[in-house]
């Protein structure tokens, strides 16, 4: 069971810098939608090794009950692991929590944003779960695209990875390859299965404001026919990949629906309350830029 003080739910996320987090937002709205008293707040934590004293500090409050789950981000997604008792297969295998809890009197870390990008690219690939094999391009090799490339490959998908660092992409291709399913790293321009691919997914930072005129796309590049183009950047609401791509004809969303998605498992995971996703992602829309 979640500890719950005083019959509030307090909650929070770290990371580093935080001050344009829609997390705040969603959550209050979750609490208000379950009925639930509590609030969710922002607990800045410094880069290692001068957060480290932070850090320590939220992980002790969750211990004590004084907080009910934490939300991680960078940069702590990985230096929050060595004080956790447990971990969830999810973060097992990528490597990275953004949802901690404190249950059974044991800290586990839990991964939710694999499974919100799923959630969301369900609504506009009704089929991406069903192992077809169908190809998918993953670009960048960061901690997002971790979580995504275990959310499709988990799916069967074929997935490449394109990141500016190769043997990023090379190492990140080779943690989540298996015999049965093998994961390349190839360039887009070098990649022999582009014409073929059917999902393109960002996870880089490029294109997100206030660089709204920068795109990871390749000058002069065909998208492939049919593509579904999915950026996981929010601000703008529509980057330059997204432009580029309807321009071609064809469907660009962005990670919005993966935000709220996420935020509804972790939300989940607390409480023990399934809120509509909807009200998560009503209430980031008050603050993003349409």
């Amino acid at each position: 069971m979640t500890t719950v003080q005083r019959g509030r739910y307090h909650l929070g996320l770290t990371g580093w810098p935080l001050g344009h987090s829609l997390s705040p937002l969603m959550h209050s709205a979750a609490l208000r939608a379950a009925g639930l008293e509590g609030d969710y707040n922002l607990f800045p934590a410094r880069p290692m090794p001068e957060g480290a004293e932070d850090l320590h500090g939220l992980v002790n409050w969750l211990r004590t009950g004084e907080l009910a789950g934490l939300n991680v981000t960078i940069p702590h997604k990985q230096s929050v692991i060595p004080l956790l008792d447990g971990l969830s297969p999810a973060v097992q295998a990528i490597g990275a929590v953004n949802t901690i809890v404190m249950t059974d009197s044991r800290l586990l870390g839990d991964n939710t944003d694999w499974a919100g990008f799923l959630n969301d690219l369900e609504a506009y690939l009704p089929d991406c779960r069903d192992g077809k094999r169908r190809q998918a391009l993953v670009l960048g090799a960061g901690g997002s695209a971790r979580a995504v490339v275990y959310a499709l490959v988990k799916s069967d998908w074929c997935v490449n990875i394109a990141a500016r660092r190769p043997e990023q992409s090379r190492d990140l291709s080779a943690k989540f390859s298996t015999p049965e399913n093998p994961v390349t790293a190839h360039s887009m321009d070098e990649f022999d299965g582009l014409v073929k691919t059917r999902l393109i997914v960002n996870t880089t930072p490029v294109g997100m404001s206030p660089h709204v005129d920068a795109s990871p796309w390749l000058n002069g590049l065909e998208f492939p026919p049919g593509a579904l183009i999915y950026d996981l950047i929010y601000n703008p609401a529509e980057t330059c990949l997204m432009r580029s791509a309807r321009e071609a004809g064809l469907v660009a969303v962005n990670g919005l629906g993966m935000l709220a998605e996420q935020a509804s498992l972790a939300f989940e995971i607390w409480t023990g309350h399934a809120v509509p996703v909807d009200i998560f992602r009503n209430a980031a829309l008050e603050r993003t830029p349409s």
